[in-house]
């Protein structure tokens, strides 16, 4: 046996459906369209969500609440992911992204007191709840607000 003698087993296959090729194909005249109607027009297709004429479920559900467009995205940093960085070190938004803790650099970042940490580390973040503020001094580090 060679590579050119190898072929797909019977039924695997499938042809696809050639519509529009005259009358012995089955598929001649209409295109297996149908007679008339929107669907059987050329660029006829009906929108998503559209029910016949009915008034559609998307307008018939109650709007509720409201999409705030300045809210700031709010991205959170633990104590325990700070590990990666030496002591002594200052740590700002630019090495929490070089660092992959934070994604975006116009986001929001809070430290939060998850883990512990056991050296003393100068960090620059946005927000920082009250207990990790107290975990940082303790281990001989400061936290600075931006």
């Amino acid at each position: 046996m060679k590579i050119n003698d190898l072929s797909p087993a019977k039924g695997a296959r499938k042809h696809r459906k050639r519509v529009g090729r005259g009358p012995g194909s089955g598929h001649g005249k209409t295109a297996a369209r149908g007679h008339k109607g929107q669907k059987s027009r050329s660029g006829g297709k009906i929108r998503p969500g559209f029910e016949g004429g009915q008034m559609p479920l998307h307008r018939r559900l109650p709007k509720r609440g409201f999409t705030n467009i300045f809210k700031k995205p709010v991205e959170i940093v633990n104590l325990r992911d700070l590990d990666r960085f030496s002591s002594g070190n200052t740590v700002d938004l630019h090495d929490l992204i070089d660092s992959g803790l934070v994604k975006k650099r116009d986001s929001v970042v809070k430290l939060l007191a998850t883990g512990d940490i056991t050296f003393p580390l100068t960090v620059k973040v946005h927000k920082v709840s009250a207990m990790a503020r107290e975990k940082i001094e303790r281990a001989g580090g400061k936290v600075e607000l931006v």
